[in-house]
């Protein structure tokens, strides 16, 4: 029986993380904080929380103003440090609200109705569905981690009995998961669930392509290629002549919840020349936002680029969620460098595609943050006034491919192969 791939629209994360699953399945997302699964009583309730998170995310970026919204967000995302060892297990508040919620509003009963009626397996790519068809007792529960490092929520309050099976992207969430009391028989390094339109299956036969076009294009004075011309030659062949001398393409992503919208007006205009000259091409992308697009349009106005829109500059909206992640996708293939807060997109530097990280918005995007920059494969921007000056110094001096080729060689980019074969080996056993 196909599983039930189950995730929330809070942001653009876990949607993101559902969706090459889902694919892959060959089925539909089921959304638990939409009907049919929910009821008007737990439809207010996930709706107050995604407004109050979204309103949070966007209030906490203001200059000055921000800084209380700052503080709540990271208070309520706040992850405790790892080091040195010691047990984490105890429940904290959040883990008490979602057992409450469970317990005395419930929450996921249409869910946990549906699995009793059907028996489908469960896969999830946010923690309440598993936590409440796990309090029902059901089998076949897998929870797919979407950031490096998590908050305590994740896990039930009984942790050591727990039926979840918790597939993580990095070795620091077993180790954290490990320290909130799970198992270890029921934690699976597996990475992020990276789209099979951009891997292109076991043999990474599509990444390793968009990967040789995107060296060349990152390394405008072929010093990196000089210096690892045989480590480059043995894992992506001959790299290709053709995209000698075309101006990289740099793609500036927003969150789901629209933060950061507003950095544009500081980096437009510095790269009118650039991008006028065809020595650069931006993407900025508005997922299905239409005021974030009507923001970036009258910063592209204000900033005298409007005729370049269609010729080395674009936006990206679109109307559904569906629609947009499939344009997003196929952005990255032809993207160079993907300028954006340390989400979920983090875990696409392992496609070999160089990060600029923008602010964070909550703890566990700073731990995102450190997780890439410690495997080598982003970079943190400097002032947005001057980007296309340190963009094109970073391109002269070969970080961006170095960056590029860091994320390829150090970060896990199975994936979605690997959490295909975990849920099909316990389905069996199951």
């Amino acid at each position: 029986m196909k599983p039930l791939v189950v995730a929330v629209d809070m942001g653009y994360g876990h949607l993101r993380a559902a969706r090459p699953i889902a694919r892959a399945l060959g089925v539909e997302i089921t959304q638990v904080d939409r009907p049919p699964l929910v009821g008007p009583a737990e439809q207010k309730v996930w709706d107050r929380v995604r407004s109050a998170y979204e309103w949070t995310s966007r209030a906490s970026q203001l200059p000055f103003l921000g800084r209380p919204f700052r503080w709540a967000l990271e208070s309520i995302t706040d992850i405790p440090h790892l080091h040195p060892y010691r047990d984490l297990s105890a429940p904290t508040r959040g883990v008490a609200t979602v057992e409450r919620l469970v317990r005395t509003r419930d929450l996921g009963k249409g869910l946990v109705t549906r699995m009793k009626e059907t028996g489908e397996p469960l896969v999830a790519t946010f923690y309440s569905p598993a936590i409440a068809a796990d309090a029902a007792g059901l089998k076949n529960v897998w929870c797919v981690v979407t950031d490096s490092d998590i908050n305590r929520v994740w896990a039930p309050r009984d942790t050591v009995h727990t039926g979840i099976r918790y597939l993580v992207p990095s070795p620091r969430a077993g180790r954290r998961l490990r320290s909130y009391g799970v198992p270890e028989n029921r934690i699976s390094f597996t990475g992020f669930p990276l789209p099979h339109e951009l891997v292109g299956g076991r043999d990474l036969a599509i990444l390793r392509r968009n990967l040789a076009a995107r060296l060349v294009r990152l390394d405008p004075a072929g010093s990196f290629r000089r210096d690892y011309r045989e480590e480059l030659a043995h894992f992506l062949g001959p790299l290709p002549e053709a995209e000698e001398g075309r101006p990289p393409t740099l793609t500036f992503a927003v969150g789901g919840a629209g933060a950061q919208a507003e950095m544009a007006n500081r980096f437009l205009p510095g790269m009118r020349g650039p991008i006028e000259e065809g020595k650069l091409a931006l993407v900025l992308v508005a997922g299905v936002r239409g005021a974030v697009e009507a923001r970036f349009r009258e910063e592209v106005r204000l900033a005298g680029l409007e005729g370049a829109l269609g010729h080395g500059l674009e936006i990206l909206r679109a109307d559904s969620l569906e629609e947009y992640f499939d344009r997003f996708d196929a952005t990255m293939a032809r993207t160079d460098a993907l300028w954006t807060k340390p989400s979920e997109l983090s875990f696409y530097a392992a496609l070999g595609l160089p990060l600029v990280f923008a602010p964070p918005v909550g703890v566990h995007e700073r731990y995102n943050r450190r997780w890439v920059r410690e495997s080598g494969a982003g970079l943190v921007q400097r002032d947005p006034a001057a980007a296309w000056q340190w963009f094109s110094d970073w391109l002269e001096d070969g970080s961006l491919a170095g960056a590029a080729w860091s994320g390829f060689t150090r970060l896990p980019k199975h994936g979605l192969y690997r959490i295909l074969d975990e849920v099909a080996r316990g389905a069996g056993e199951g």
